[in-house]
């Protein structure tokens, strides 16, 4: 059923584009496109994390055509600026990337450098120490690699037959959003008791997979590439108490300030949906001292103070999708309804 909405959804927006909505109806001031992996296409059945991934090649097809759409390129500090200021002539476009992954650096920093565009990179700092942990990837090469997984959930063991790519799709599903849903420490000892079971080296997995500090110099000393804060851990901030997931906020700015000696101005909560952070976490942005906080609400932001600065919509691309059409009808605002206003958006 979910993938049948997604294609009526995409044959909704290809109609968008045939029926010239894009061009007749475009709105707001501009928009903040969300990317996490870029690295070549690989191939196998198996690829739950697919809709998380752009290839490099799609990343510059991208770039080549938003410039031909005659959007502004812009950084998260020239986004606060239009956010609260009359509209301009031309839209913008901000590219961003979650998480610090270390195919950023190795596969899409050279188109990004190629086209010399600016762009901003959110970091949670337990991955460049070497100490985060990437438990989607763990759940990822557990099922990839057994046909029967078994695990505890709560205080019952739970055991799963999965046979084929449809069925291990399912099961990473069904358990993505449960291991979703806990508080760090019970997430915690859930994933390390399945890696531990299928003998799955999640501390090296996390760090294969993420940018060290070194790498992270290399962009920071970029003028084009923005330094942003995503937390500490990357924990769904709703599963934490408040006082902890203040320490989240304020010592992942905290260490990336110490790190790149310069003051983080912008946050991206992590995962960003509507259930993984609520409006007291919008306030403790502001308090902590950052211009503007993403999400991945979907979404464009409107000039004029009407979009708040610590709740941004962005785009999330779905890799599995390569239709410029797409992009182009969803960039221009008409796919989405208007954002109303969620506390201001002073800076």
């Amino acid at each position: 059923m979910a993938s049948d909405d997604r294609w009526l959804e995409r044959l909704r927006l290809e109609l968008a584009w045939f029926t010239g909505q894009p061009l007749l109806r475009s709105r707001g001031e501009g928009a903040i496109l969300r990317f996490q992996r870029v690295r070549p296409r690989r191939r196998g059945g198996f690829q739950p994390l697919r809709n998380n991934e752009i290839s490099p090649q799609f990343l510059d097809r991208a770039i080549r055509a938003l410039k031909r759409w005659k959007y502004d390129f812009v950084g998260m500090d020239e986004v606060c600026r239009r956010a609260v200021t009359l509209p301009e002539k031309r839209r913008f476009v901000a590219l961003t990337f979650d998480g610090a992954a270390k195919d950023v650096i190795s596969f899409a920093y050279p188109v990004l450098a190629r086209h010399a565009v600016p762009f901003t990179i959110y970091v949670p700092t337990a991955f460049p120490d070497g100490v985060g942990e990437a438990w989607w990837l763990g759940l990822e090469h557990v099922i990839a690699r057994e046909d029967r997984v078994s695990l505890l959930m709560g205080d019952r063991e739970q055991r799963f037959t999965v046979t084929g790519n449809a069925e291990k799709q399912a099961l990473f599903s069904f358990l993505e959003g449960w291991l979703h849903s806990l508080p760090p420490a019970e997430l915690s000892a859930a994933i390390a008791d399945l890696c531990t079971r299928y003998r799955i080296d999640l501390a090296a997995l996390s760090r294969e997979a993420s940018m060290n500090w070194e790498d992270l110099a290399k962009l920071a000393a970029d003028p084009l590439v923005t330094i942003g804060s995503a937390t500490v851990n990357y924990f769904v901030l709703a599963n934490m108490k408040d006082t902890a997931a203040l320490r989240e906020i304020t010592m992942g700015k905290a260490v990336a300030e110490a790190a790149f000696g310069r003051e983080i101005r912008h946050l991206a909560f992590p995962f960003g949906d509507r259930a993984s952070f609520r409006r007291n976490h919008v306030v403790m942005a502001e308090e902590a001292g950052f211009a503007s906080a993403v999400s991945t609400i979907p979404g464009i932001v409107d000039a004029e103070g009407r979009t708040n600065l610590r709740a941004l919509p962005r785009i999330s691309w779905d890799g599995r999708v390569r239709s410029l059409r797409m992009m182009r009808v969803l960039m221009s605002g008409v796919a989405f309804s208007p954002v109303k206003p969620t506390g201001g958006a002073t800076s």
